[in-house]
């Protein structure tokens, strides 16, 4: 991810990969993207053209930003 350096997935690269391929004709437009963190399932929906991207997430910090920086 830009600015995370090194991450356990990219959703949103799995999302570009999925409707890459599809256009492509490489997948349909239903696809398992696999990651060495687990699994991603990347659908491209014909209808309204959306990509949907569904699977586990987890929490990897939380904090609270100062005011002035939230603002």
């Amino acid at each position: 991810e830009r600015g995370a350096g090194l991450t356990a997935a990219c959703g949103t690269g799995a999302c570009a990969a999925q409707v890459a391929a599809v256009r492509r004709g490489l997948t349909d437009r239903v696809a398992t993207v696999e990651f060495e963190s687990g699994s991603l399932v990347i659908e491209w929906r014909e209808a309204d053209g959306h990509v949907i991207m569904t699977g586990p997430i987890t929490l990897e910090y939380t904090g609270k930003l100062p005011e002035k920086v939230a603002a």
